[in-house]
């Protein structure tokens, strides 16, 4: 025989795991099916070791139909005489008779054969079949039960649910998580209660409006900024051992897991349908049972009337015994008992299904008692296995949702960049940028290290690519902090650490793709002097973008401003700084700038830059600013700068660059500029300088490459000044010999022209440092040229075969020392 084990594992699951999702229901229904199974078994062996049918030929029939009848064996006779009117007696004394029994003249043969023929012709099929129609029934109710743990569609969620499930409520993670939210929770509940004790008074925020504690925290979270909890006391981090390196990334892949399979699952209800489907076909397999076992019970008959040709035996009716008739009656009735309860099981089981929103769980409960606000609700086949999870036990839901919070997550995103950035690292990414500040750069980090602020010298931090990054209190270890780059990295900031900025930060960088990610916080930045702006900023966006900027006027102290964006006009907002700017900055990308009043307001204006503008004149607004020291037309769309006679109205004017354009000669009028020191007008498309060029008697620096410049006029020898000369990329023939006379040369570039001479007065460059030649029509060089005391052959740019030309001792005397 099959042990009752064996076909138990044959209809049930093989995994123990998935007890998880078996609500008690199922559970009594699994045992109930056991039970029944048992009653089959038990059925089939008797059935099996035991004589079926044992018959006897009936003598008494009646003559008007020929056939007898057996219920007489059933019945207790009126007379007991009668009992005696078949037996064959013989009295021995008074009152005493020996009784034998009657012989029916049929050999064994013969009662085998009519044995075999009744138990097939004359018992009912329910008798003969029934213990093996429980067994089939108890197998398809397995089945039925299990059938969704086999099928392929919902056993590979299942398996993958009930692992992650395990994982998550073993993980160190999910208990270490829990109860740092429950200290916090209870460290905000003392604080709350300091507060209410202490004073009710009326406080100011960062942004200038006035309201009571609860307030200005929720604003100063609207502005970016998050409440510090504790203030500035440091909390303690838990020891290492609590959670090491290896139990990190485990739990850093359980939600990455957690996350594909929420996505694999919730947008479907296969598991849900799947499961209202077997429990439907339980119902109705019930009702099958019960209707027609309740029917056919009474079938099951112990004495039962066989007729069988008389030509066989001589006898035409039998009367057969059913051996088992007693014992399957009272299986029979248990069977219908067992099936009728598992039947109320299941008709439950359908109530539950129907009657609760399983395809939606919500954890509002789970937030409550963690504190985690931010973990979402669930939906469809998620939600429903959720909610079998709870009937088994709720803890698992409660754990199992650490690994859907992203405040769990970013805390474990937290831990293990500690781990990984030590203190030593991060002292080895330290160098030193332009500004000559130590700076340190993280990029595309999952979060932001604590251990970043265990090292003070950090002069600059450099953020790129952190997203939803909270800075901490522990900013404050930071005393050398004066400079803050934020690229592509959304950021807020705990209260101390906004307080700290506003006293320390002197520049701050934010590159954006959206204006969401322009921090509100930058507009309390009281002593910043520095505030570089770049992303797309155009007018669209600065519907909700000059609202923002109008609290530039906060920055009391800011001289630099530099706006790398799309605008069609210059910020409303940059005119409230309009007192304290220095510098002003606009890279246009391109676009054209077409309203430019706003600059007229700027009256203490020192640098400007319009860089990619689309210009096609020098703004006339330019004129206003008296104190313009700077002014950089670069890659703009200028043909003429006629208007350069107004800029004598800037007499401060010492530097303007028109470089990048494409102008076709410079006006006279430049000469108007006395003042100017630097002119750059390389990249253009120049013919011809102006003779009136040479009354820039201060000029220092003059950059006129890559244009188209024939000749150099004789008046270029009364720039006494000048020390930076480049007429590289051009196609001069021939040099004045009067620029020879500008003594104070330390730069001269003449590269990439059609030079064929070169003057021995060279010699008179006393200053010179860098001389370049190279790609230019010389066949040889003046041996004077070793006379410039200070050119080397390191600042001596020129073709290799010219300069072995120059005797030997004029190359060695111009040999580096």
């Amino acid at each position: 025989m099959i042990p009752v084990n064996e076909f138990r594992n044959i209809a049930s699951e093989q995994n123990p795991q998935y007890r998880v999702l078996k609500p008690w229901w199922d559970v009594f229904s699994e045992y109930l099916c056991i039970a029944m199974l048992m009653i089959g078994v038990f059925g089939c062996t008797v059935q099996l070791t035991q004589e079926k049918i044992s018959c006897l030929p009936n003598r008494i029939f009646t003559n008007h139909d020929g056939d007898g009848d057996c219920n007489h064996l059933q019945e207790k006779p009126a007379n007991e005489s009668l009992m005696w009117e078949y037996s064959i007696t013989k009295e021995l004394k008074p009152n005493v008779v020996e009784v034998f029994g009657r012989k029916n003249g049929l050999d064994i043969h013969q009662y085998v054969f009519v044995n075999h023929y009744c138990y097939e012709r004359a018992v009912h099929w329910y008798a003969k079949f029934f213990p093996y129609l429980v067994v089939i029934h108890s197998m398809v109710f397995m089945v039925a039960s299990s059938f969704w743990f086999k099928f392929p569609g919902t056993s590979s969620k299942i398996e993958l649910f009930v692992n992650i499930l395990r994982k998550c409520f073993d993980s160190p993670w999910t208990t270490r998580a829990i109860s740092e939210v429950s200290e916090e929770r209870g460290e905000e509940k003392m604080v709350n209660l300091r507060k209410v004790s202490t004073t009710s008074k009326m406080i100011i925020n960062p942004d200038g409006f006035a309201g009571t504690d609860g307030e200005n925290i929720t604003l100063l979270r609207s502005a970016s900024v998050v409440s510090g909890g504790g203030g500035e006391k440091k909390l303690p981090e838990p020891a290492a051992s609590v959670l090491d390196k290896k139990e990190g990334e485990q739990a850093k892949a359980l939600f990455e897991k957690v996350k594909k399979f929420r996505t694999h699952v919730e947008e479907d209800d296969l598991l849900y349908k799947m499961y209202v489907i077997q429990t439907s076909l339980k119902v109705l397999k019930f009702v099958l049972i019960i209707i027609y076992a309740a029917s056919l019970v009474s079938k099951i008959e112990i004495v039962v009337k066989c007729s069988v040709p008389p030509d066989l035996t001589g006898f035409k009716t039998f009367c057969c015994n059913h051996n088992r008739a007693n014992l399957f009656s009272k299986l029979a009735y248990c069977y219908i008992c067992f099936v009728g309860v598992y039947g109320l099981l299941c008709i439950y089981s359908l109530y539950w299904l129907f009657h609760r929103p399983l395809k939606e769980y919500s954890f509002e409960q789970v937030r409550l008692e963690t504190g985690m606000n931010d973990i979402p609700d669930m939906k469809n086949d998620f939600a429903f296995l959720l909610h079998l999870s709870d009937r088994y036990d709720p803890l698992y839901a409660k754990r199992f949702a650490v690994f859907l919070s992203e405040v769990s997550e970013c805390r474990l995103r937290q831990v293990n960049l500690n781990h990984e950035w030590t203190t030593k690292k991060l002292r080895a990414r330290l160098v030193r940028n332009s500004a000559q500040r130590q700076e340190l750069h993280l990029f595309m980090l999952t979060g932001l290290p604590d251990t970043v602020f265990e090292v003070p010298e950090v002069q600059s931090l450099k953020m790129e690519l952190l997203s939803n990054i909270t800075i901490p209190a522990t900013l404050t270890q930071l005393n050398d902090l004066q400079e803050l780059s934020l690229i592509h990295s959304s950021t807020k900031l705990q209260m101390a650490a906004l307080n700290h900025l506003q006293a320390n930060l002197k520049v701050l960088r934010v590159t954006f793709e959206g204006l969401e990610q322009v921090p509100m916080w930058m507009y309390t930045l009281k002593a910043l002097e520095e505030l570089h702006l770049s992303g797309p900023l155009n007018q669209e966006a600065s519907r909700g973008g000059s609202a923002t900027l109008d609290t530039l006027r906060e920055l009391k102290n800011l001289r630099v401003l530099t706006l790398r964006c799309r605008l069609t006009k210059v910020p409303p907002a940059v005119v409230d700084v309009a007192a304290q700017l220095q510098r002003l900055c606009v890279h246009n990308e391109g676009v054209k700038l077409q309203v430019l009043s706003n600059l007229k307001k700027l009256s203490n204006l020192t640098s400007l830059e319009l860089m990619g503008c689309h210009l096609e004149r020098i703004p006339s607004a330019v004129f206003s600013l008296n104190s313009l020291q700077e002014l950089d037309l670069r890659e703009n769309k200028l043909t003429t700068v006629e208007e350069i006679l107004s800029l004598q109205h800037c007499q401060r004017l010492t530097t303007l660059r028109l470089w990048h354009n494409a102008i076709a000669y410079i006006p006279e009028h430049v000469g108007k500029l006395h003042a100017l020191e630097t002119l750059d007008a390389s990249w253009n498309k120049i013919r011809r300088l102006p003779s009136r060029l040479y009354y820039c008697t201060k000029l220092r620096h003059l950059d006129l490459s890559h244009n188209q410049l024939e000749a150099l006029p004789t008046e270029i020898g009364s720039l006494q000044s000048l020390q930076y000369l480049s007429v590289a990329f051009n196609s001069l023939e021939a040099l004045p010999e009067e620029l020879y006379s500008c003594k104070r040369l330390k730069f001269l570039a003449l590269g990439n022209n059609s030079i064929s001479f070169l003057s021995d007065r060279v010699a008179n460059l006393v200053q010179l440092v860098r001389l370049e030649l190279k790609g230019n029509r010389l066949e040889s060089l003046p041996p004077e040229i070793g006379d410039c005391p200070l050119l080397k052959l390191s600042g001596f740019v020129v073709e290799q075969s010219l300069l072995e030309l120059l005797p030997s001792e004029v190359r060695e005397r111009m040999e580096d020392s």
